[in-house]
């Protein structure tokens, strides 16, 4: 190994580059929040409950966002934290935007999941998990909100093991589980530490009393009762013999589990001091050449998520890099694997949310935004030397339909070029009727909340107020023949009333249907013709 390569392989080894996921207001932006503010990057946390003193979340840089106290775009964050250079991707925890969540995992190394102590796993985490389970990368668990009443933490790790089927085990250990909370076990470092509330909401780093669980002193500050039930429980621990296993924790069999409250600071900074030490390094990425070596492959990257408007002021547009492989430098000529075309990567910029830093280099691991001229597709491959195609980006079924339109007609350029970049983004599925021009959309949504950041953003970002008529419609169906030349023509179908006939961005006709029953009937009336799903589509053109 060269110099050039050992120092790229020094680079990639003190990365870590993950996802936070959770169910909705599970302390997800509080904790990422937390991790800046021990990272050095932030002095002062903004959490939820200073938005009335007009501080808000660093992850949230959306207007709509800080307005509605709720993350509903994947953000970008970067900083050191003893020598470690970490690249968090803060993801939307509500389930309407669960495919920008899906996408960002793909861009992740392994994730962290927060779990409400008191609600346990909810739906949400575990469609997130088995998205993690699919990618097998390492998952570490994060108790949160102990600082109220919560579940007996046996009763979550039980949790844990049935309803996600991952074995958890607890790196600490709660004292006080009824809203009597007071500290907790430090398993790792066999030791006591005690909780102590205080008024600023965890807006700055704290110190816990920390005690040996034989110090005769901790009796003075920590009751008999409390005490004895901390011995019985680490006796069942003990008595389970289970031990972290590191290749099990790396292919996401096993997970580091801690207990803490990210609103008060408490139990983080070791939660990431232990992360940093056993999550991984980037590792190699599967393409269809093959495994991408991260240090020994020259540089490669991906396009995971391209977002309009950061700057309301310029309306830019910027494609979010995952780099899996090399050293990136500024002003190197890579190609752009979909066009065939070579690029030149000037002015790439790290992010910390909306705020941004122009890069000299970067390695695998780093995500970097890309200015983007409309060229930019999700998915697309970066590379210099040989051409290299990862794994697809899944693309997600829409299961929320609306005919959209500008109320102005005068404003119809503007209207078209809102939708069409949000279409761009991921963010919405376009749809045309085919009798009806482009001063009306059919879109299609994964989840309905949605529409709502469609027409803010509509009215925000591009000046359109938007007539949004929902439709009862709640699944898309592709219709495919053996034979192209026998594809049927928009009106040639016998559909009946149960469906509605739209052509997607690439002219291919769907059907929207109000239930399978009604794909199934009409599937059965048109002989010859096959209905299928955008993912059973994806893969059916996989080569």
């Amino acid at each position: 190994m060269d110099k050039k390569q050992e120092k790229i392989a020094a680079e990639v080894a003190r990365r870590r580059s993950f996802a936070i996921i959770s169910h909705p207001d599970a302390g997800k932006t509080t904790m990422t929040e937390k991790l800046l503010l021990y990272g050095g990057a932030i002095h002062l946390a903004g959490t939820v409950k200073g938005r009335k003193a007009d501080r808000h979340a660093t992850s949230d840089w959306m207007e709509i966002e800080k307005q509605r106290g709720i993350s509903v775009s994947s953000s970008v964050l970067q900083f050191e934290y003893e020598n470690m250079c970490i690249n968090i991707l803060d993801t939307p925890g509500h389930q309407d935007f669960s495919e920008d969540t899906y996408r960002t995992l793909c861009a992740a190394d392994s994730a962290v999941m927060m779990i409400d102590g008191a609600r346990g796993v909810q739906e949400q985490t575990i469609k997130l998990f088995k998205v993690c389970r699919l990618r097998h990368i390492p998952i570490f668990t994060f108790i949160n909100k102990m600082d109220r009443a919560a579940k007996n933490p046996f009763d979550l790790m039980d949790e844990l093991e049935k309803v996600l089927g991952i074995f958890a085990v607890p790196y600490n250990w709660p004292i006080g589980t009824d809203g009597d909370f007071q500290g907790v076990y430090n398993r790792r470092l066999k030791r006591v530490e005690l909780f102590h509330e205080r008024g600023d909401h965890g807006a700055s780093k704290i110190e816990a009393s920390v005690f040996k669980l034989d110090d005769p002193t901790l009796k003075n500050v920590l009751s008999s009762y409390y005490l004895e039930k901390l011995n019985a429980d680490l006796e069942l621990l003990d008595l389970a013999g289970d031990e972290p296993d590191p290749q099990k924790i790396l292919t996401g069999e096993q997970t580091p589990l801690f207990f803490g409250s990210a609103l008060s600071n408490f139990g983080v900074e070791f939660f990431l001091r232990e992360f940093i030490r056993m999550a991984p390094a980037p590792g190699a990425r599967i393409s269809g050449q093959g495994p991408i070596d991260p240090v020994a492959t020259p540089f490669s990257a991906f396009v995971f998520k391209i977002q309009a408007n950061m700057n309301p002021d310029h309306h830019d547009r910027i494609a979010f890099i995952r780099i899996n492989s090399g050293r990136f430098e500024k002003d190197m000529e890579v190609l752009h694997n979909r066009s065939g075309r070579k690029v030149k990567l000037a002015q790439l910029t790290q992010f910390m949310a909306n705020d941004r830093e122009i890069v000299e280099e970067a390695y695998a691991g780093d995500i970097l935004g890309l200015f983007d001229p409309g060229m930019y597709h999700l998915g697309d491959s970066l590379s210099a030397g040989k051409r290299i195609d990862f794994e697809p980006i899944p693309v997600f079924p829409p299961e929320h339909f609306a005919r959209v339109s500008a109320r102005i007609s005068m404003k119809r350029k503007q209207f078209q070029k809102g939708i069409e970049q949000l279409a761009e983004e991921g963010a919405i599925q376009v749809y045309q009727e085919p009798s009806i021009g482009t001063e009306t959309y059919i879109i299609g949504v994964v989840g309905e909340l949605q529409f709502d950041v469609l027409e803010f953003r509509l009215k925000n970002e591009y000046k359109v107020d938007l007539h949004i008529q929902h439709l009862p419609s709640r699944l898309a169906r592709w219709v495919t023949v053996e034979d192209q030349t026998k594809m049927p023509q928009p009106g040639e179908l016998k559909i009946g009333s149960s469906a509605l006939e739209v052509l997607d961005k690439d002219d291919r006709l769907v059907l929207l249907f109000e239930s399978e029953w009604a794909s199934s009937w009409v599937e059965e009336r048109n002989p010859g013709i096959k209905l299928l799903s955008i993912q059973d589509l994806e893969e059916a053109a996989q080569p």
